[in-house]
């Protein structure tokens, strides 16, 4: 019997009841079947969680506490609203403007961290020179297509460091083409050292710049970090 009930829990694809349906204690046929069911669940929503987290490539940078004293979050959101994604629900994105190691890394990474473990959203982070590199290659084996339907899947798009690498005219024309596959359909979140009329630098066509501007803008929220580097000062601080 015990092989059969494994056999068929296999087909059925129910994982946790396969390994544990003998482990579990009841007071009733009824209670027996719930607790199977309520295991089987929160396995394959923790398998679920743990693909997702896996399929975004979120750098390791969450676990510490983050530091909201010198970020302007500007009116009508709050940091509850960042954390707890509203804004996706809006499909605004966010302009994270300030200078290097301030923690605009930190925070889309624990905002991605955040909407994939309590919502099960799809978030995905890219260095925008690593994400034009793969569409690049995309477009030079022909999957560039296959490459927009990921993108389309998303929920949160997250783009680092825009502005530290100027780009090629086909690279920029791609990574236009992303921009404007999740507009008004995706939340994006830009990380940029640079204020927007600084922005030609990075494309190199002020035409260009400006459809790039103008579909990010639309719907978003400017965050400004003006606190100084914290790599530099745990630096500093670490040499005394």
């Amino acid at each position: 019997m015990n092989d059969l009930i494994q056999q068929y829990a296999k087909r059925l694809k129910l994982s946790w009841i396969r390994e544990h349906y003998h482990e579990v204690n009841a007071r009733n046929y009824e209670e027996y079947l719930l607790k199977l069911f309520e295991q089987e669940i929160a396995q394959r929503e923790k398998r679920k969680i743990n693909l997702l987290l896996k399929s975004a490539t979120l750098p390791n940078k969450y676990g510490k506490t983050f530091d909201w004293k010198d970020i302007e979050l500007g009116q009508g959101i709050t940091q509850t609203d960042l954390l707890d994604g509203k804004f996706i629900e809006r499909k605004e994105n966010l302009i994270f403007y300030g200078g290097v190691g301030v923690g605009k890394t930190y925070l889309s990474t624990l905002i991605g961290l955040n909407v994939i473990r309590k919502y099960g959203m799809r978030v995905k982070f890219y260095t925008v020179a690593s994400l034009v590199n793969q569409l690049l290659e995309a477009n030079e084996k022909g999957l560039l297509n296959k490459f927009f339907k990921q993108i389309e899947k998303l929920d949160l798009l997250i783009l680092d460091e825009l502005g530290y690498i100027p780009l090629h005219k086909q690279g920029a024309e791609l990574l236009f083409q992303v921009i404007s596959l999740c507009y008004e359909q995706k939340s994006i979140i830009v990380t940029t050292n640079l204020q927007f009329g600084q922005w030609n630098h990075i494309f190199g066509d002020p035409i260009l710049t400006q459809a790039v501007v103008d579909r990010l803008i639309h719907h978003s929220r400017l965050i400004l970090f003006k606190g100084e580097s914290h790599r530099l000062r745990e630096s500093v601080s670490n040499r005394y």
